[in-house]
């Protein structure tokens, strides 16, 4: 449904729908998972479809990977020239940011890659599953400081994709419905920000998850505290540092601290990226992380299913544009 190289038109063909009522071919990359569901949802909710398959599907290893030749985002004109032609080169600007204004050090972002591993060991799909330790962490070499290997994402070739369809429709299928309480996307603008230059950008230490928490927690008439568990985007790992702060899940500066008494892991306060993230599992632009979430929420996260998961909080994007949703395990 979004950024794939198989449009929507065709995936119902190869489907054999009867009719199409509803497509939508969305050219967002990381942001767009959550969005992607939303605008599912408003179709759902309006009539204009019964149901409708948002998926991605990517050769992200074996075809035109992310930074390489034949390579395009909308930002790279601006990037390019000055040297940053791959995404860890200038995402690690926004980490380092994040690293200055918080007093978070190289540990910190470690303690994120160690506990997402710690759920990856037991997840079969994720393609980074052996054991990793702190030492083993600040032994790697830097791709480009801060981020070792460790922190970032795997390219993979792979896909998966969610169902949204209608209440009353869900209840009837196998599965308990995960149902979308809530929901939010944002570009800021204004204040001299523009989308098409991210240089602009007013802090770097924050990303889009700050600027729509309030409008993501209003929707859902709920609290950050009201939530079990939390998939957060994870393209690089100080990203979910931003992401878990963003949303109001920990304060300002204390997701590294947070991670390393362990309460992102099964039995902490809050569980985090179940599945190992994308930092393991692998590169979906995060559609996978989604996926996880809706698992979680109807019971079927296999060995990583958590006893407390009735209601998650899910996120896409990384920097300045993202999305957020808030899912809860059907009462009924």
């Amino acid at each position: 449904m979004f950024g794939d190289s198989a449009t929507a038109q065709g995936v119902s063909a190869g489907l054999g729908s009867p009719e199409l009522s509803f497509a939508a071919d969305l050219s967002f990359g990381g942001q767009a998972p959550c969005y992607a569901v939303t605008v599912a949802a408003m179709a759902v909710e309006t009539g204009m479809a019964k149901n409708v398959l948002v998926y991605r599907a990517l050769n992200g290893r074996s075809g035109i990977r992310i930074g390489s030749t034949g390579f395009r985002s909308p930002t790279a004109p601006f990037r390019y020239p000055i040297g940053f032609s791959a995404y860890p080169q200038y995402i690690a600007m926004w980490g380092r940011r994040y690293m200055i204004e918080t007093g978070t050090g190289y540990e910190g972002l470690g303690q994120v890659a160690i506990a997402q591993r710690k759920y990856a060991q037991t997840n079969p799909r994720a393609v980074r599953r052996n054991p990793l330790t702190m030492e083993d962490y600040l032994r790697a070499q830097f791709v480009v400081d801060p981020f070792r290997s460790h922190d970032c994402t795997s390219e993979v070739d792979g896909a998966c994709a969610v169902l949204v369809t209608s209440l009353d429709r869900a209840r009837d299928l196998q599965h308990t419905p995960a149902v979308i309480e809530g929901a939010a996307w944002s570009t800021p603008t204004g204040s001299g920000l523009d989308i098409a230059d991210f240089f602009n950008w007013e802090d770097w230490s924050v990303n889009s998850h700050t600027y729509h928490r309030d409008r993501l927690w209003q929707s859902a008439q709920m609290k950050p505290e009201d939530v079990d568990f939390a998939e957060i985007y994870d393209c690089f790992s100080p990203v979910v540092l931003m992401g878990l702060e963003g949303l109001g899940l920990v304060g300002r500066g204390e997701a590294a601290d947070f991670i390393a008494a362990g309460e992102t892991g099964p039995n902490g306060k809050l569980p985090t990226n179940t599945h190992g993230g994308l930092l393991c599992e692998g590169y979906l632009h995060g559609m996978n992380t989604v996926a996880e979430a809706v698992l979680q929420v109807q019971g079927r996260g296999g060995e990583n299913q958590l006893e407390k998961h009735d209601r998650c909080a899910v996120t896409s994007g990384a920097l300045m544009d993202g999305s957020a949703l808030v899912l809860q395990r059907d009462a009924a």
